[in-house]
């Protein structure tokens, strides 16, 4: 559960190492988000010769939660960390290379590109 001022890893190679969500899209007044929304962040931590600049706000998938992920057949998911993948406005992952397993649920809400580029996908 990811909500306003959530401090997340970011799992991908575009140099920004972690973000601070301040948005979490899909409705007027929702609150906290699962794996596979969407988020607007701010960067707070940053390689210094990166793509991606501190203080830039970009638009991040999240990827992992460490709160329980319930599925369908009974089975609850958890990760060690929260983290995002950063995107672009067409949803397209803005790195390369995706460090760590990914969620399921990411890729049935229909991020099919950061699925196949992610190692393991649980």
């Amino acid at each position: 559960m990811i909500q306003q001022e959530s401090q997340l890893e970011v799992a991908d190679n575009t140099g920004a190492k972690r973000v601070k969500c301040f948005k979490v899209l899909g409705g007027t007044r929702r609150r906290y988000a699962e794996v596979g929304d969407i988020i607007i962040c701010s960067v707070k931590e940053a390689d210094p010769k990166s793509s991606v600049k501190k203080g830039e706000v970009v638009r991040a998938v999240i990827v992992r939660t460490k709160n329980y992920i319930r599925r369908n057949d009974g089975s609850m998911l958890k990760f060690y960390d929260n983290s995002c993948v950063l995107i672009d406005d067409k949803n397209n992952p803005r790195g390369t290379r995706i460090f760590g397993p990914v969620a399921r649920e990411v890729r049935e809400e229909g991020f099919v590109k950061i699925s196949s580029l992610a190692p393991e996908v649980i």
